[in-house]
């Protein structure tokens, strides 16, 4: 496999209510899949910059549960320093190594899901790309205003420091 420049991540939204992110990975799609369903994969690289995982648990059947707190660790963040944001994941369909579908919730350290923030119903593709992989992830939301909730809280310049870290995880394993 050669090595080519890394691509930038692409998001379009669509109907007004789906975030539509596209990525090509410098990896084979069976790791790319693995990276985004096993904990000892994800501690690495689900959070922004300056942000780690202390907790992560993943149950990757359906119906089971991907449970995880990413924690800002840099003083320079100001105030989000310190501050825990946790996650609830419940999977629904499962097919390695092409697709996953879960609905991601924002949660407490309980695994209770808080009612007032939206929940978003995600469905990743996993696509060959002679030896690399596309990953298309279409987050879906009840209304354009929930969208627009999640999109004021920074979550695209989040998720892109997010999947810059996977790049840099998978470079260093393919």
């Amino acid at each position: 496999m050669t090595h080519s420049a890394p691509t930038p991540m692409t998001s379009t939204i669509e109907a007004g209510k789906t975030l539509i992110l596209e990525r090509v990975f410098n990896a084979p799609r069976a790791l790319v899949f693995e990276a985004f369903t096993n904990a000892d994969h994800l501690r690495h690289w689900w959070a922004p910059r300056g942000w780690e995982m202390p907790f992560c648990s993943v149950d990757l059947r359906p119906g089971g549960q991907w449970h995880y707190c990413m924690k800002c660790v840099d003083p320079q963040q100001g105030d989000f320093y310190g501050m825990e944001s946790w996650g609830l994941g419940v999977y629904g369909t499962i097919e390695a190594p092409t697709q996953l579908v879960y609905t991601d919730h924002f949660s407490d350290a309980d695994a209770n899901i808080n009612p007032d923030l939206p929940a978003t119903r995600v469905t990743l593709t996993f696509d060959d790309v002679d030896g690399r992989t596309r990953v298309t992830n279409r987050a879906e939301y009840d209304t354009e205003a929930a969208l627009q909730t999640v999109l004021d809280m920074g979550m695209l310049q989040g998720i892109t420091e997010t999947w810059d870290r996977l790049a840099e995880h998978l470079s260093a394993r393919a």
